[in-house]
C-alpha cells in the first residue's frame, strides 16, 4: 500500500511538472502609429499596430502567459482589451479605457501581463479608447496546451477571417462630432475581409483576400467580426461550415450554409474542402439588419477561394457566388443565434449554476437626452434600464473600487428597471413620452463574491427596436433562453436549457426581444457589461459589475502595478 502511494505522488508530482513546462510566457511589441493606406481610391490616414490592417494575430497555447509591451507613438490616448480573456486576478490587464485604468497617452507605454487559463479557441484584441477600434484590433489564437488536441478532426490549416468597417475619414473625429451633437455618426464606407474590401468596391480589383485550398483537406476558419456596428451574414459558395465553437468555447458540432456574427463575436468554423478545383468560390458577407428603418451601409464584401491543381487559364473563371440571406432575415439570424449549445463534458466545459443569487431584468436601447441647451437637442442617449452611462474623467473605476476614492461612481445600478412599460410596443411613447428620456450616470451593481447572477435582457422599442450585442467582460455566461416580445416569466421560464446552452461573452439580444443570462461572479474586480455597438456605448448603453473579494488571497483583487498609466 505504502508503494501505491508513493507512485501516486511520483505520479502526480511528474504531471505538476509537465503541465508547467507546457506553459510558456509569450511576449509581443505593439508599436501603435498612424500609417497612411489606400482604400476606395483614396489615401488615408490611420492608427495601427506594427504597420499593419488588422494587427498582428497572437498565438498562444492554453496556460500561457503573455506580455504585451504598448508603445503609443500616435497622437491619440489609447488603451487595448483583450476582448474574452477572463483575466482571474490580472484585471488591471483588462484594457476599457477609465474603467480599469486611464489611458496610455502619446508618447508613453504599458506593460499588459496576464495568464490564458481555462480557455481555448479564438478571441481578439482591440483599442478600448474611442473610435480607434477601427483600424486597432487583431486575432488572439488559443490552442490546447502541449499533449492536448481538438474535440474535432485536427485542420490541415488554421486561417483567421476578421470582418471590419471601412470610413473614408478620420475615425476619432467622426466619433468626436457624434460626442457632441448626439447623433450617430456616418455610416462607414466599406466593410472588409482581413483588411481587403474586395472587388465589389471602386479601386478595389486587387484589393481581396485570397485563400488557396487543397482538395480533400479541412481548414479552421476562425471568424472574428471586428465590425464596429454591424452583425454579418457570411456564406462560402457551394460549401458547408461546422460550426466548433463560439466565443472560444467549444460546441456540440452545428452544420449549416450560413455564419451570423455580432460585433465582438467569434465563430470557429470547419471547413471542408470538397468542390471543383477548376471553379473558384467567392466567400461573402454582408449586413444583417436588425432595424430596417434604421439606415446602413448596404453592400458586400468578398474574398476567394482557389483550389489547388487548377490550371492557370482556369483559375480565374467561373467564381460562383453565394446567395446571402436578406438584409432584414431575422429568422435566419435568430436560427443560427438560438441552435448554438455547449459541447457537454468537452474541454473547459461549465455547467449550469442551478442556485441562484441576484436576479435582474436589464431594459436596453436607444432613448434622449434632456438638456437645457435647445441648439444641441434632442441628443441620442442609450441606456441600461434608463441608467446612461458615462466614464469618469479623473480616476479609473477600478482604482476607485482599489483605494476606496469615492465620488468616481455610485453603487445605484437597479436590479429591475425604474418604470415598467409595454417594453417592444412602439408606440407606447405616444401616451408617455417621458419614458424617452434618460438619466446620465456611472452606476455600478455590486455583488458578492462567488454569487450566481441571472440577467434577463430586454431589448425596448421606444427610439427603433434592434438586436443589441452585449459584452460582458472577465466572464463567460450561459445563454439559457432567447425570444421575441416582453419576457414573461411564467411563460418563458420553462424555456431555459439547463443541459447544454451556449456559453459565451458576447449575445445578440433578439430584435424587440430578450435573452436569460447567467454567470457566476468569481472574477473580483470592475468589469464592464456594455453593448458592442461603438455608436451606442460612447452614448451611454452600458453599466459596471463590481465583484468583491473572496475570503483568500487567491480570491483578492491585487494591487495596480507600477506602470499602470495615469490620468
Amino acid at each position: 500500500m505504502e508503494g501505491v502511494r508513493v507512485s501516486l505522488a511520483c505520479a502526480l508530482f511528474l504531471f505538476a511538472v509537465s503541465s508547467i513546462a507546457s506553459a510558456a510566457i509569450v511576449e509581443h511589441t505593439f508599436n501603435v502609429q498612424n500609417l497612411t493606406v489606400s482604400r476606395l481610391c483614396k489615401r488615408q490616414l490611420i492608427t495601427v499596430v506594427n504597420g499593419s490592417l488588422p494587427g498582428p494575430t497572437i498565438r498562444v497555447k492554453e496556460g500561457d502567459s503573455l506580455v504585451i509591451h504598448v508603445l503609443n507613438n500616435s497622437p491619440h490616448n489609447i488603451t487595448i482589451h483583450w476582448h474574452g480573456i477572463f483575466h482571474r486576478l490580472t484585471v488591471w490587464a483588462d484594457g476599457p479605457s477609465m474603467i480599469t485604468q486611464c489611458p496610455i497617452q502619446p508618447g508613453h507605454r504599458y506593460a499588459y501581463r496576464f495568464n490564458i487559463t481555462g480557455q481555448e479557441g479564438t478571441l481578439w484584441w482591440h483599442a478600448h479608447a474611442s473610435f480607434l477600434r477601427a483600424t486597432v484590433y487583431g486575432a488572439l489564437v488559443i490552442r490546447p496546451k502541449s499533449g492536448h488536441s481538438y474535440p474535432f478532426p485536427k485542420p490541415h490549416k488554421e486561417v483567421p477571417i476578421l470582418f471590419g468597417e471601412w470610413w473614408n475619414t478620420d475615425v476619432v473625429a467622426l466619433e468626436e462630432a457624434a460626442i457632441a451633437t448626439g447623433v450617430p455618426p456616418n455610416n462607414s464606407d466599406a466593410y472588409t475581409i482581413n483588411g481587403l474590401p474586395g472587388n465589389l468596391y471602386p479601386c478595389s480589383k486587387d484589393r481581396m483576400f485570397s485563400l488557396n485550398v487543397v482538395k480533400g483537406k479541412r481548414y479552421l476558419l476562425r471568424i472574428i467580426n471586428a465590425a464596429m456596428n454591424i452583425q454579418m451574414f457570411f456564406k462560402i459558395a457551394n460549401h458547408r461550415l461546422t460550426v466548433v465553437a463560439a466565443d472560444a468555447v467549444y460546441t456540440a458540432p452545428y452544420v449549416t450554409d450560413v455564419i451570423v456574427i455580432a460585433p465582438g463575436q467569434t465563430v470557429d468554423a470547419l471547413l471542408f474542402a470538397d468542390q471543383s478545383i477548376d471553379t473558384s468560390y467567392y466567400m461573402a458577407a454582408h449586413p444583417y439588419a436588425s432595424a430596417p428603418s434604421v439606415p446602413f451601409p448596404n453592400t458586400t464584401t468578398r474574398g476567394v477561394i482557389h483550389y489547388g491543381g487548377a490550371s492557370k487559364t482556369r483559375r480565374s473563371k467561373p467564381v460562383l457566388m453565394p446567395k446571402l440571406p436578406s438584409f432584414f432575415d431575422t429568422l435566419t439570424a435568430h436560427r443560427f443565434y438560438s441552435n448554438l449549445t455547449a459541447l457537454v463534458n468537452g474541454p473547459h466545459w461549465v455547467p449550469v449554476p442551478r442556485h441562484v443569487d441576484e436576479e435582474m431584468l436589464i431594459t436596453i436601447g436607444l432613448g434622449l437626452e434632456a438638456c437645457a441647451d435647445n441648439t444641441t437637442c434632442p441628443k441620442f442617449s442609450a441606456s441600461m434600464s434608463n441608467h446612461s452611462f458615462v466614464l469618469p474623467k479623473k480616476l479609473s473605476i477600478l482604482e476607485a473600487v482599489f483605494h476606496g476614492v469615492n465620488g468616481i461612481f455610485t453603487a445605484d445600478f437597479p436590479d429591475q428597471p425604474p418604470v415598467k412599460f409595454d417594453y417592444t410596443n412602439p408606440n407606447i411613447t405616444q401616451t408617455n413620452p417621458g419614458l424617452l428620456f434618460t438619466q446620465k450616470s456611472t452606476s455600478a451593481k455590486i455583488l458578492k463574491f462567488n454569487s450566481t447572477v441571472e440577467v434577463v435582457l430586454q431589448n425596448h422599442a421606444l427610439i427603433a427596436a434592434e438586436s443589441h450585442p452585449m459584452h460582458l467582460h472577465g466572464f463567460n455566461f450561459h445563454v439559457l433562453a432567447q425570444g421575441f416580445g416582453n419576457y414573461d416569466p411564467s411563460r418563458d421560464r420553462s424555456k431555459l436549457n439547463l443541459v447544454d446552452p451556449q456559453f459565451r461573452n458576447t449575445l445578440a439580444v433578439p430584435v424587440g426581444g430578450w435573452a436569460v443570462t447567467r454567470f457566476t461572479a468569481n472574477n473580483p474586480g470592475a468589469w464592464i457589461f456594455h453593448c458592442h455597438i461603438d455608436v451606442h456605448l460612447p452614448f451611454g448603453l452600458g453599466m459596471i459589475f463590481v465583484v468583491e473579494n473572496g475570503p483568500t488571497k487567491a480570491t483578492t483583487l491585487p494591487p495596480p502595478p507600477p506602470d499602470l498609466p495615469k490620468c
